[in-house]
Order: C-alpha cells, then structure tokens, then sequence
C-alpha cells in the first residue's frame, strides 16, 4: 500500500499545483454579478469587490493556446485534456471551497487561517498557512481583502465578443502572473484570463452564480476525512 501511495504521490502533487495556479490563485475567478449598468469593467468590478462579500456557483476551467493579438481567450481553443469543473462558494475575507468534480476530485477549503488541499484518489490532505498562500495573487482578488490598488494597476481593454474587459497588472515584480483579464456581460461577471509567466492562459468561466446567499456557520470548517493522510506545507 505505502508503494501504491508513493507512486501516485508525484501524480498527485503535479495535477494539484496546476490546479492550485488556475484555480485557487486564479480562483478569484468568480467574480460574480452586479445588478446595475455600469460605463466599463473596472467600474463593474470595483462595484463587485464592494458590494458581494460571499457568492456561490459553478465554474469550468480550461488551458488554452496563446490568443493571437488583439483577441481573448475566451475566442480561443482549449486543450481537451485540461479542461476541468466543480463549485465554489465563498465569504471574503479568507474563506472558500472550491471543490473539481471532473475529470477528477479536489477539494481546495479555507476557513480564514489555513488552506486545505485534498486529493480524494490518494485520501491525503496538505495543510498550509492561508496568508502564504493568497497574498497578492488572482485569489486574493476574490477571496481576500478588497485592496485591488495596492496590488494591480487596473485599466479598461474594451469590448470583446459582448463583453467588456478589464486588465490588472502585478505590481509586483515576483508574481506568476502577467497579467489578468477580467470580462463582464451586462453587469455580470462572464469570464476570467490568467496569463502567466509561461506563456499558458487560464480561462475560467461561471454559471449559476448567486450573490451574497445565506450561508450556515460551519461551511468552512474542514473535517479531515476518514483515514486520510495529513501533510503540513
């Protein structure tokens, strides 16, 4: 059994660190719905930031080629074999689930302090401060505090496809990140780009969004499943 565990252990590291750059770095990828009509993106996302402070939905996320000038990710093609989906649900600050239902089960869980990443096919848990975790990355967009000036430089991209993008820059210098494009559709958030260092594009997208829902108060409590092996990060 220990073998068994060993071999599928490299495995499981290398698909949860993808998953953990798109998603939960990206995670912030749910910015969700606002209810009014705004002039440009970055006044639908500072509106956003300021009026959700906890959503709940369905995401797909997708690797795709490098868009050709001028155009979105959204318009381009995803690679077949990195495609993945599931659900979240989040109350800022520091606190979500972000859970992959296909083509595999991850489970991604902050309850404020810590970080809890689960891969269900090994039953192991990696345990991690959630401070180091976020900091100035795509997920503290949605996840952390609302200090989007003090870690990006926003700027409007203009329409696309019927929707309207914004850009945000790193400020700083060590970040995986390039650059992130966020779109919205008439007020609501439609998609999410994440370019990274590499040269790959994330794109995420959200359905059945719900904004600011009743939450009960253990949602993000972690419970270590039975049996299941625990790592500290």
């Amino acid at each position: 059994m220990q073998q068994h565990s060993s071999a599928h252990s490299v495995q499981s590291t290398q698909r949860g660190a993808r998953r953990w750059l798109g998603a939960a770095l990206a995670g912030a990828a749910l910015m969700l719905s606002a209810s009014h009509a705004f002039a440009s993106g970055t006044e639908q996302l500072k509106a956003f930031v300021a009026q959700v402070r906890s959503a709940k939905g369905d995401f797909t996320q997708q690797i795709v080629k490098a868009p050709a000038k001028g155009a979105s990710a959204a318009q381009a093609l995803p690679k077949a074999s990195d495609n993945s989906s599931g659900t979240f649900v989040f109350s800022r600050p520091g606190k979500f689930v972000w859970t992959y239902q296909k083509p595999y089960q991850q489970v991604l869980q902050a309850d404020g302090e810590k970080l809890y990443v689960y891969d269900k096919d090994l039953n192991q848990v990696t345990e991690r401060k959630l401070s180091g975790a976020l900091g100035a990355s795509p997920a503290a967009i949605l996840f952390g505090s609302n200090d989007l000036d003090k870690n990006y430089t926003l700027r409007d991209a203009g329409e696309k496809g019927g929707i309207d993008w914004l850009e945000m820059l790193p400020k700083a210098q060590d970040t995986q990140f390039q650059r992130i494009g966020i779109g919205f559709r008439n007020g609501t958030l439609a998609a999410m780009e994440l370019h990274d260092v590499f040269g790959n594009v994330t794109l995420l997208t959200f359905t059945n969004m719900q904004t600011n829902p009743p939450l009960k108060a253990d949602t993000f409590k972690f419970v270590v499943p039975k049996g299941a092996d625990v790592i500290s990060g």
